[in-house]
């Protein structure tokens, strides 16, 4: 991955992690289920503020356990990197909003950042914070999509081949200006899977960069395993 130069904690990143992931199975959210007897929200913080960009973490956490996630992250944080938890929402979007809220003013970028995605490289956010640095206001991290996609009908018949050569997987940290990604949550008025469906919304163009294939999202069983063997 290509290296950027980085500016010493200008950049905040919000983790999203009040959300059950019942694709994940029952029991505790997803965003404490353990991968290597630590929760993914620890392994995903640790490589955020690993990076030498951010100096602000700010983890909306599932409402009756703030003070159980800021006891398990405060050995996180460090003189460079303050770590705020607050309670999340009902919904991923309505989380960053509050995460977003809580940012002490002087942070002028802005992540947002998936705590299932706990193995995704420091050099993966330095690389999205570097490009709203450079002036894009709203920033993504993708991969090419290799599998055939087909599109179908409510029957389940094939009813077109997309061309997956336009076709883009989506990762995350994303990157905003702060100006951009609070006009962009003001304007919402129904729910997106992710921040830069909201910048579009209000005209914003999203700028990509190349993601990484560490950085894949544990959603289900099989990958809790392939991120064990990952790791």
């Amino acid at each position: 991955m290509t290296a950027h130069p980085s500016v010493r904690g200008d950049v905040a990143v919000l983790v999203p992690a009040a959300g059950m992931g019942v694709r994940l199975g029952p029991g505790a959210p997803k965003a404490l289920r353990l991968l290597r007897g630590e929760p993914l929200l620890v392994h995903a913080v640790r490589r955020v503020a690993a990076a030498p960009s951010v100096g602000c973490i700010v983890v909306a956490a599932p409402a009756d356990a703030v003070d159980d996630v800021a006891a398990m992250l405060r050995p996180l944080s460090s003189p460079d990197v303050r770590l705020l938890v607050v309670a999340g929402g009902a919904s991923r979007q309505a989380s960053v909003a509050l995460a977003l809220a809580a940012v002490p003013e002087e942070f002028g970028i802005i992540l947002v950042h998936d705590a299932a995605r706990a193995l995704t490289p420091p050099e993966l956010v330095e690389t999205v914070a570097a490009a709203v640095r450079g002036g894009h206001g709203a920033v993504i991290p993708v991969l090419a999509v290799v599998d055939t996609i087909k599109q179908v009908d409510n029957s389940g018949i094939v009813v077109g081949t997309v061309d997956r050569s336009v076709l883009r997987a989506v990762q995350t940290p994303q990157g905003f200006s702060r100006t951009v990604l609070t006009s962009a949550h003001a304007a919402a008025v129904d729910d997106h899977t992710d921040d830069a469906g909201l910048a579009e919304k209000i005209g914003v163009p999203v700028h990509t960069v190349p993601g990484a294939e560490a950085a894949m999202k544990i959603t289900r069983p099989f990958d809790l395993a392939v991120a064990e063997l990952l790791f």
